[in-house]
């Protein structure tokens, strides 16, 4: 009953704007301290037996691919809160989260080009695994440009949601496909069956770089939600303002010629 009651209150977007205010600077905080700590380990992690130091790329790696999926996700959620639920926060998640998951997607391709160099011989295979994920970094741009592509609010709301939710097919596929397909890529080895396969050395900085990059995630999306809110404020004054000076020179008009402007009894 208080969750119900605790989401009832975060539809209000006053309430909501007073809850980041609070809690933004706690959260940016403990996400730099983290990522201070999760580079320190990184740089300390012993080189690869195979790999060499060039193993490192994967503290960011790792985590850039996995929140590609996840804000992904996020977003999928909100298009059901758009579609379904009508919350009148859905949207403006959805929209906040799409260039900060773009950005993640971006460095995933970016560093994962630059750590299959050395080990694959080239920056890029049409594999299942590389491919799925630049399918995933244009639906994020193609998102980003629906949103501005579209005037009306509502209309590029719902498109946008039935978009995201089409687009959340491609989510299994990537997690799965050096599973069902043979690719470059090797099986998990973090989150598997059995347990973990790195060893400690490799996976405690791995894991507190995924814990931080995931707070970096809430912390960017609270603070664009919250300056998305604030932008559709703005609008709705400007709109307001236009309208009511096309009135006041509507009704100027019709007071020259001895007519009452439109809309007056």
């Amino acid at each position: 009953m208080k969750l119900t009651e605790t989401l009832t209150d975060l539809a209000n977007p006053t309430r909501f704007l007073a809850l980041t205010a609070r809690i933004l600077p706690w959260l940016a905080g403990v996400t730099a301290i983290l990522l201070a700590i999760g580079l320190y380990q990184s740089a300390m992690a012993p080189d690869d037996y195979q790999q060499g130091a060039t193993v490192k790329i994967m503290f960011i790696h790792v985590p850039n691919a996995w929140l590609s999926m996840f804000v992904w996700s996020v977003m999928s959620v909100a298009a059901l809160g758009t579609l379904v639920w009508r919350h009148p926060l859905a949207d403006v998640a959805a929209k906040a989260a799409a260039p900060i998951g773009a950005a993640f997607t971006f460095l995933a391709l970016v560093t994962g080009s630059l750590w299959g160099r050395p080990m694959w011989g080239t920056y890029w295979e049409w594999d299942a695994r590389l491919t799925s994920v630049l399918i995933l970094f244009l639906m994020y741009l193609g998102l980003i440009a629906l949103w501005r592509a579209v005037e009306d609010p509502s209309r590029a709301a719902r498109a946008a949601a039935v978009l995201t939710l089409v687009g959340a097919i491609n989510i299994p596929i990537i997690k799965f496909s050096v599973d069902w397909w043979n690719t470059l890529h090797q099986p998990a080895s973090v989150m598997r069956m059995g347990g973990s396969t790195l060893d400690k050395a490799f996976l405690w900085p791995l894991l507190v770089m995924a814990i931080a990059f995931s707070l970096l995630f809430v912390t960017l999306h609270l603070a664009a939600m919250r300056n998305e809110i604030l932008r559709r404020r703005v609008r709705s004054l400007q709109m307001m303002q236009a309208s009511r000076v096309t009135f006041a020179s509507e009704a100027g008009a019709g007071s020259r010629d001895g007519s009452a402007p439109k809309g007056a009894a």
